[in-house]
């Protein structure tokens, strides 16, 4: 009997502690810092309205009041770093090669029309500007403006370079850096500890193991930044008649579990921004709001901005 009364205090006691520091989380840890804060981000500078990737991309949304740009980089064969979401030039530029083994005053320009990844049966037609620009253009042209980089590839020159660049151009305070790859992350992470990184995939599904045992409030976090996909999206991305009931019943149960605003709400109470990615409807921002993400990831910053101007959701001071 005092076994179970033991146990039972126990249990008790580890559920209302988990409750109470996943609501009150600055009671065991310290909030980050935060130097910048985004509420509407441009998706390869909004790959909806301009060609993904490009200046003519960034100078656009930056020009609609844009939060964050966020971009892709990859290294040609003479190490320069370079913007573009594919490795391979095939999609975007028609011609089959790497960007690794092209020189960048080679690198072909972009085709005049691009499909748009995150919009069902949506392409985008380009105007003059069909360059794949170099990052230290971008920091050239927007020295205010935080950028989030994905890297790409595993490649530690890359890493390194980016750094350099990033430390260049003192944009330490305004740069997000990481990958889906856990390795990836780690090498950003010692490379430069002051540019703050993302969750990777398997610190995610990490994340998520803890926030459902309760163990989230007990643990520390080196990253700064959540950026998620809305798992719903998919069924609008896919053909309905082509949604097998199973694919249907993943994506609701991944939705379910990734999508809970009581672990946005712990998270961002620590000082970590949420943003949710790739959202292209007035339907899918609200929802993205109500959640209590901090930011919202759109190929159409002009719609989300519009969006957010008539649902006074407010700029970041």
């Amino acid at each position: 009997m005092c076994a179970v009364v033991y146990v039972l205090s126990t249990v008790t006691g580890y559920v209302l502690t988990s409750a109470l520091l996943l609501k009150c989380p600055n009671l065991l840890h310290r909030r980050k810092r935060e130097t910048f804060r985004s509420r509407h981000i441009s998706h390869r500078g909004g790959a909806g309205e301009n060609l993904e990737n490009t200046m003519a991309a960034f100078k656009h949304a930056v020009d609609v009041g844009t939060d964050m740009l966020e971009l892709d980089c990859h290294m040609t064969k003479d190490e320069q770093v370079v913007v573009s979401h594919d490795g391979n030039l095939q999609r975007a530029c028609g011609v089959n090669a790497n960007i690794s083994d092209v020189p960048y005053a080679e690198l072909p320009p972009y085709l005049c029309k691009l499909g748009v990844t995150f919009q069902r049966e949506c392409f985008c037609e380009g105007g003059e500007d069909k360059r794949m620009p170099l990052l230290r253009d971008v920091f050239d042209a927007f020295p205010n403006t935080p950028v989030n980089i994905d890297i790409k590839v595993n490649n530690d020159t890359l890493i390194k370079k980016v750094s350099e660049l990033v430390v260049k151009y003192d944009r330490q305070h305004l740069t997000v850096w990481g990958n889906a790859s856990n390795q990836i992350v780690k090498k950003c992470y010692k490379e430069n500890p002051q540019i703050p990184v993302l969750f990777s995939f398997p610190r995610v599904l990490q994340l998520l193991g803890l926030f459902y045992t309760g163990l989230l409030p007990f643990f520390p976090l080196k990253e700064q930044f959540l950026e998620i996909p809305m798992p719903s999206i998919i069924t609008k991305l896919r053909d309905p008649d082509r949604l097998t009931r199973s694919y249907r019943i993943i994506a609701w149960l991944a939705d379910t579990l990734l999508m809970r605003k009581a672990l946005f709400d712990h998270l961002t109470a620590r000082g970590i921004q949420v943003y949710i990615w790739v959202l292209n409807d007035d339907e899918d921002f609200q929802r993205a709001f109500n959640l209590g993400a901090t930011g919202v990831m759109t190929d159409f910053p002009t719609r989300l901005k519009h969006f957010m101007d008539r649902n006074g959701i407010s700029k970041p001071e």
